[in-house]
């Protein structure tokens, strides 16, 4: 506390002048804040603040106090303020000092007007003209103070007598006043928008302005704009595509970089726009692909605000017309964040999945089992976040499950805000897909029970509306009126004293109407339970008002009853209850009248509502002829009000330099593109607009998109889903760890069973085939209670059911070529190592085919009589050997190689996969460990691997004929990258025979990145200027600058990268350096790195388009790993 008072101290100074004098002026709130801090009670603050007050009140009221000491009585009257002290009495004296000090006094009577007044506040009308005249001022701090104000404090009423000199602000020489006045026309707009509709060309012209912050307090207003009316501004989408060209490229200057990423929020606004406007249009979606596909590209950092960006990127690619490849990695990045062990990271990506299954549901399977971890997750908003999620994957075969989870966590939940929202989702869901009378029922009291009076209305009359209109059955509709009486019967007989009243109220009134039905039912019985209920006093005075009406519709043949409780009640002090006796007296003694006002059985919608009141036109007539007012509805009654307040804006000495008649509606062009320089000097570029008649040619392309949502083609029902990479946002700690980390750690196999039999439960019917869930249980039956649809939710039904048949019928699941598992098989025998002691597949007389029968048998191997087996991803009886073990069994020739950490890919009870990469400087090898975790033999193990952004130079091993027990295999394919790819995914199957003529499959998948294919590339310095000058693709960025105590922080960063990319140092001069690499394909890059401040500013050059972009992320990346 003491370092926030000194903070504080030290900065107050900043309020006044340099002038002497002015520490003698602070010094007594200095002495108030130290005064304060020092008190130990509230009631001594409240008399120090008493006598403060007093003090203040004495000195602004004295003719001899100066402007200087006025500022500084300013200043501690917003303190008191803040303190929630009440200082109006210095309001008036604040205005004062607005219109008639000099510059800091201004400076201190603005900024306290912007604090004390309120928009509505009537003072604010005294100071319209000194804001009118400081908008005409020449001094740029007037003016910006003015602009301040405006867009803060003015009403909506004030706006036309500023709003011409607001305006013509947008062409002031200076960017922070057109800054300022683009923000208070937001202001003006959200306040009224009509006001503002003919100036709409200038908010383009501010949208293209040189200045970047101009630019970016204009998309506020589009923003807002494009939420409204998306087709009108269909025309702009090139100008924020190319705005968000040059902010991901890191052209903007290093003022808006925060953490090394440039402009994060502007990022996140212009991905937003795009988003709105690229919704349901192809052709506009097709010109935000590639700058889409690059943000998700260069925002895979390890910090907070890359991990907002790649949300906000994610929401966009999904609600734009999709695209295959960048919802591919959307779902990735997805998944990236859900398997993140940080909760923040977690909580982010549920959220995006959320978002995202509604246009996708079955993404929510690749992710099952940690959606069921999340529901026992120790964070509270880790578990409301999935509870969202499953509302949103709810259909009428899970409903029950999730319910049930929903009302577990709201019976231990004490948050308000989360029970409102959670219940009234319980009761969307009963009412939608209740499977039956009894669970409904029993589901609406328990949302009755746990809600209490923290329910919204419409949730208690939802549910008797429903009852009380019904659906198309009768009989439907008396069962189930039937039940309600007989379940709400039971529970009144107990103790009823603590229940809600809403649940009280529906009680009353599904008894009074319904509860004749029940023919077993005595009315006596239900009359004294009711009557029970009015002598609690628990029970408020809305709910006896139901139950007397529920009283008052069953009373009819019980007088002796009904007439002893209507005297009861004919003194009470409520008046509501002393009417409702009276008529209930009325209507018990007299049989025709109750039957005639509340007849019993009518059905709901042949009752006649006199909606027009025409029974009082005699009262009316009368009281209009005896001198009444005629009535006139609230909207007429607040028009004349607000007109007879309307203010006289009219300038008193001068006049206004801008008419509105000068304002047109013309000039709406699309802007010019946005040119900002580059943040590193000498490398400064104009971007001009691209024109390109390109568009996508989808002759021969499958359609893959339905109603429901995007139809993944690489989803099987067969086979697992594939594990997700492992991203630098998610783990930035090591590939092997991230590998660890995805791999789960073992669990008992009665709780694994219980994960998988709830996996059945919650995500049955989102798989390709509805009629089978994910662990083969059988669909729920079709569900017997259906309600009667209400209008508007009945055309949503339906259309949900078309997109779902829809997308059923038009799924697809596209092939891959395997690397040329058919073509390419060892070149030497297999090795079938063991633990204790090492024999070959040759060895056991076993591996004695020709070419031809091994061909044979692979294609065996392969046939129809394949079992799949899901590989057990949550418990790993059978781990692998260690690292060191297994590194122990490769051949001679590759023991000496570079080689990462040896990491399980996957397994079951009787096999388990490990990998390993090894460094080349031809190829990168991937070698596979098949361990045989039982004691008995394995036969015909084929190994088949698959990567389309990958090529197989060769592969040995991977056909082993035998396989004995507790030995372990190694198999090794050379792989080579021609494209660049930040990361690719690669995946697989190991088939096996356990049994003869019985094939089982593993199937398995992992990723490799960019910097595996990367090796030194060996140049001189001439060399390196005369390769730098023939290359023509390049790339600029900031990134973070390694410092180290008593080092060169460059060679510090260089040294860092070179150990984590296997880069080549050319060489080091001054602040620059130079460094070289290629790809394993041969394709050079070049990187000219130079220190900018406290970054490093790096450009890369290559002869391919796409390098320098995964070189650059890498970097990125091992520098945050740093």
């Amino acid at each position: 506390m003491s370092d926030v008072v000194e903070k504080t101290l030290s900065a107050l100074p900043g309020l006044f002048d340099s002038q002497t004098g002015a520490a003698k002026i602070t010094n007594r709130l200095k002495q108030l804040i130290k005064s304060i801090t020092e008190l130990t009670s509230k009631h001594e603050e409240e008399n120090l603040m008493k006598q403060e007050l007093c003090a203040m009140k004495e000195q602004v009221s004295s003719p001899n106090t100066s402007m200087r000491q006025m500022r500084e009585v300013m200043v501690r009257a917003m303190y008191c303020e803040m303190l929630g002290y009440d200082a109006s009495f210095t309001y008036i004296h604040a205005i004062k000092l607005a219109q008639q000090g000099g510059v800091l006094e201004k400076r201190v009577g603005y900024l306290a007007v912007s604090l004390f007044l309120s928009e509505g506040h009537e003072l604010l009308l005294l100071l319209v003209n000194t804001v009118l005249k400081d908008l005409q001022s020449t001094n740029l701090i007037e003016a910006c103070m003015a602009l301040t104000v405006v867009a803060q404090v003015f009403p909506k009423d004030m706006i036309p007598a500023v709003l011409p000199l607001v305006e013509d602000k947008l062409s002031h020489p200076k960017e922070i006043i057109r800054r300022k006045a683009v923000l208070a026309l937001y202001k003006f707009y959200l306040f009224a928008p009509n006001q503002v509709q003919h100036i709409h060309a200038k908010f383009r012209k501010a949208l293209c302005d040189k200045d970047p912050g101009v630019m970016t307090a204009s998309l506020h207003i589009y923003l807002q704009l494009i939420r409204e009316s998306p087709d009108a501004y269909k025309d702009l989408t090139s100008s924020f595509v190319a705005i968000l060209k040059q902010v991901v490229g890191g052209k903007l200057p290093m003022d808006f970089h925060y953490h090394n990423v440039p402009a994060p929020w502007l990022q996140i606004q212009l991905l937003r726009i795009l988003s709105l406007l690229g919704r349901e249009d192809q052709s506009t979606s097709e010109l935000m692909y590639e700058v889409l596909d690059e943000s998700l590209r260069r925002a895979e950092m390890n910090h907070n605000i890359t991990y907002a960006i790649l949300y906000e990127c994610v929401k966009a690619v999904y609600t734009i017309h999709p695209k295959a490849d960048l919802l591919e990695k959307a779902a990735r990045c997805i998944g990236n964040f859900v398997l993140s062990p940080k909760i923040n990271l977690k909580y982010l990506g549920l959220k995006a999945l959320t978002y995202v299954v509604q246009h996708d549901a079955k993404l929510a399977l690749q992710h099952q089992m940690t959606i069921i971890e999340c529901l026992d997750h120790s964070d509270f908003t880790i578990k409301r976040e999935t509870l969202e999620l499953l509302f949103r994957i709810t259909n009428a075969q899970n409903v029950t499950v999730i319910v049930e989870k929903m009302l577990d966590f709201l019976r231990g939940c004490s948050d308000e805000h989360t029970i409102i929202h959670l219940v009234g989702k319980v009761a969307e869901l009963a009412e939608k897909f209740a499977p039956d009378n009894s669970w409904f029922i029993q589901t609406m009291s328990d949302v009755f029970s746990i809600g209490g009076d923290l329910l919204q209305q419409d949730v208690p009359n939802n549910f008797l509306r429903l009852l009380a209109e019904g659906s198309e059955s009768k009989e439907e509709d008396d069962e189930l009126r039937l039940y309600a009486v007989d379940s709400y019967l039971t529970v009144l007989k107990e103790d009823a004293s603590q229940l809600p009243q809403h649940f009280l109220q529906v009680m009353s009134w599904v008894l009074g109407e319904y509860s004749h039905l029940q023919e077993c039912v005595d009315q006596r019985e239900v009359i004294r339970l009711l009557t029970k209920l009015l002598d609690q006093r628990s029970v408020s005075s809305e709910t006896r008002v139901w139950i007397l009406s529920a009283l008052t519709k069953i009373s009819e043949g019980q007088t002796d009853l009904i007439l002893d409780l209507a005297e009861s009640l004919s003194s009470s002090q409520d008046t509501v209850l002393r009417q409702q006796a009276l008529e209930l007296r009325h209507l018990s003694q007299d049989s025709q009248l109750h039957g005639w006002v509340l007849p019993r059985g009518a059905p709901w919608d042949s009752m006649e509502v006199d909606s027009s009141l025409s029974f009082l036109d005699g009262f009316v007539s009368e009281a209009l002829a005896a001198g009444a007012a005629p009535y006139k509805p609230p909207h007429q009654r607040q028009e004349e009000l607000s007109e007879e307040r309307a203010l006289n804006l009219e300038p008193y000495s001068f006049s206004l330099p801008v008419s509105f008649s000068s304002c047109s509606m013309t000039d709406r062009q699309s802007p010019t593109l946005l040119s900002v320089s580059s943040g590193l000097s000498g490398n400064s570029t104009e971007l001009s607009q691209k024109e390109s008649s390109s568009t996508l040619i989808l002759e021969g392309v499958k359609r893959v998109w339905g109603k429901d949502g995007y139809l993944p083609q690489k989803e099987t029902a067969a086979t697992a889903p594939p594990v997700d990479e492992p991203s630098v946002a998610v783990h930035p700690s090591g590939q092997q760890e991230a590998a660890e980390r995805k791999e789960p750690q073992p669990e008992p196999s009665t709780q694994n069973l219980d994960k998988q039999q709830l996996a059945s439960s919650l995500f049955v019917g989102l798989g390709a085939q509805s009629s089978i869930s994910l662990l083969g249980k059988s669909e729920a039956p079709p569900p017997r209670f259906r309600k009667k649809p209400r209008p508007h939710e009945s055309s949503s039904s339906s259309g949900t059911s078309e997109r779902s048949s829809d997308s059923s019928s038009r799924s697809s699941h596209s092939t891959t070529d395997s690397f040329l598992y058919g073509s390419l098989l060892e070149e030497e025998p297999a090795t079938s190592i063991s633990t204790p002691k090492s024999t070959t597949a040759n060895g056991l007389g076993q591996s004695k085919h020709t070419e031809g029968d091994r061909r044979a048998n692979t294609s065996q191997i392969l046939g129809s009589d394949m079992v799949i087996v899901r590989p057990n991803t949550i418990q790993d009886k059978h781990p692998p050997s260690a690292s060191s073990d297994l590194i122990a069994l490769l051949p001679p020739e590759l023991k000496d190689l570079p080689h990462s950490d040896v990491v399980s890919l996957t397994s079951d009870p009787s096999l388990s996969l490990a990998s390993c990469r090894m460094f080349r400087d031809e190829a990168l090898l991937l070698v596979i460990f098949i361990c045989n975790s039982t004691e008995t033999v394995i036969k015909d193990v084929a190994v088949q691997l698959t990567c389309e952004e990958l090529e197989t130079a060769s592969l040995r091993g991977n056909v082993v004929d035998c396989l004995e027990g507790k030995s372990t295999s190694v198999c090794h394919y050379a792989l080579l990258m021609d494209e660049p790819h930040t990361s690719v995914s690669f995946s697989g199957t190991v088939s096996y025979q356990t049994q003869p003529g019985h094939t089982n499959t593993l199937p398995f998948s992992g990723t490799l990145s960019t910097a595996d294919f990367i090796r030194p590339l060996v140049v001189t310095t001439e060399e390196y200027g005369k390769l730098w000058l023939s290359l023509s693709h390049d790339v600029k960025q900031n990134l973070k600058l390694l410092t180290d105590a008593g080092g060169d922080p460059l060679r510090t960063t260089l040294d860092a990268l070179k150990d984590a990319l296997q880069l080549h140092v050319v060489d080091i001069i001054g602040s620059e350096g130079i460094v070289a690499c290629r790809l394993l394909s041969g394709a050079p890059c070049l990187l000219h790195c130079r220190v900018n401040g406290a970054a490093l500013a790096m450009w890369l050059r290559s002869p391919h388009p796409a390098l320098p972009d995964c070189i650059l992320y890498h970097c990125q990346r091992a520098l945050a790993e740093h």
